[in-house]
């Protein structure tokens, strides 16, 4: 877990946005995560010390995709925007010869979603996060992380909503963050999760488990630029229940890419940006967003 380095964009959940069911895997066709989140350095853990990281992140959809990933004949748009703020603590302790640290996301979100000319909108906190990490430090290139990010069901929730802040379930993460960096030269990232998702005991529905990763690969051209090309890979791995019945034919899977970059002023002050757009989309929303990040020295 790291201050410059593991992301988070603001936890943006959407639940309730299906017309009749149609093109949601998950329920709702959400996640905890927030899909191409993370960006550069994402394995790289920085020394003992308190970090602040401020997250800012907007992503639009006017479609959604059915199984077959064609497109669900229906009127939709899903906006959101959020901000949310990470306070990282790497201890100087050590265990199972990693560094060991703890960290916390406290997510602010506004989301937005009409379905054929019905909307509804709303903000405040979303669902936060907090877990334990391990960092490894191979060589002065390559550097790994080993967490479990907890995620609570903090967030605003009315089953009878179009839209909820939160997903009402509480989710366990395991995770591992590799970074490959240099100076100059080849830059690489890549974040592998695993989700394990609660029943939501306001619906007795229960989404499936998830696979995803985000990768960026770039090029140093100093040690205060890369640029490059950033994304994720997302594929729902078993089926929801709902009632005690599997969901069939309803597994979710995405695709993003985009333009990434990453500029450090070398003095503790570091900022990443990043566009990524969907594709190979099935139950689920498709569109883009643009993700910031940002280091704040303390």
């Amino acid at each position: 877990m790291k201050s410059k380095k593991w992301v988070c964009q603001a936890l943006v959940v959407i639940t309730a946005i299906t017309a009749g069911g149609a093109a949601c895997a998950t329920e709702g066709g959400g996640s905890i995560y927030p899909n191409g989140a993370e960006n550069y350095l994402v394995g790289d853990m920085p020394g003992p010390g308190v970090y602040v990281l401020e997250y800012l992140s907007g992503y639009s959809a006017g479609q959604l995709r059915d199984n077959n990933g064609n497109q669900v004949p229906i009127d939709f748009n899903l906006n959101v925007t959020a901000a949310a703020t990470r306070l990282i603590w790497i201890t100087d302790q050590t265990l199972f010869g990693g560094q060991f640290g703890l960290h916390a996301i406290v997510p602010l979100v506004n989301v937005g979603v009409s379905v054929n000319s019905t909307g509804q909108t709303k903000s405040g906190l979303g669902d936060v996060t907090f877990g334990p990490g391990l960092g490894y430090h191979v060589s002065e290139n390559l550097h790994y992380v080993f967490a479990v990010d907890i995620n609570a069901p903090t967030g605003e929730y009315n089953k009878s909503d179009m839209v909820n802040l939160g997903r009402h379930y509480w989710n366990a993460e395991p995770l591992i963050g590799v970074t490959y960096k240099q100076p100059v030269g080849i830059n690489a990232d890549l974040k592998m999760m695993y989700d394990f998702n609660g029943r939501n005991n306001a619906t007795d529905y229960r989404s499936g488990q998830e696979l995803h990763a985000d990768y960026a690969l770039g090029w140093g051209f100093s040690k205060n630029l890369v640029v490059g090309v950033g994304g994720y890979a997302y594929q729902q791995v078993t089926d929801d229940t709902s009632g005690g019945t599997t969901v069939q034919t309803n597994r979710g899977r995405t695709m993003a890419i985009g333009p990434s970059m990453k500029y450090d002023n070398g003095k503790g002050w570091f900022f990443t940006l990043k566009y990524e757009k969907e594709f190979d989309v099935k139950n689920r929303p498709e569109g883009g967003g643009l993700n910031v990040k940002m280091n704040i020295p303390m």
